[in-house]
């Protein structure tokens, strides 16, 4: 599986690192400069989204007082919903 390295990262992510974190399946992932990584044998993985995949039948509207996280990714907010992040794309979410 080929995934992007956060090359140069000298902080060490942790609970009290003072970055906003989410579990994100079986890790916890890390949200620092407008991008979320996660630790992977050794080093930082940046979370990129190469394309979408679209969250079939979200009725639920994502926004400012809707109750879930919102985590600023780069140039949108994804939104942590039942343990993965959705993004606004369209007339859909997209899943992150």
């Amino acid at each position: 599986m080929t995934h992007a390295i956060h090359e140069d990262h000298a902080h060490v992510h942790g609970p009290d690192c003072g970055h906003q974190s989410f579990t994100h399946g079986d890790h916890t992932d890390y949200v620092h400069d407008g991008h979320i990584h996660r630790e992977h044998d050794g080093h930082w993985d940046e979370c990129t989204t190469e394309g979408h995949e679209i969250h079939a039948e979200h009725d639920h509207q994502h926004g400012p007082d809707c109750g879930h996280e919102a985590i600023q990714h780069g140039d949108h907010v994804d939104y942590l919903h039942d343990g993965h992040r959705h993004a606004a794309h369209g007339d859909h979410y997209d899943e992150h």
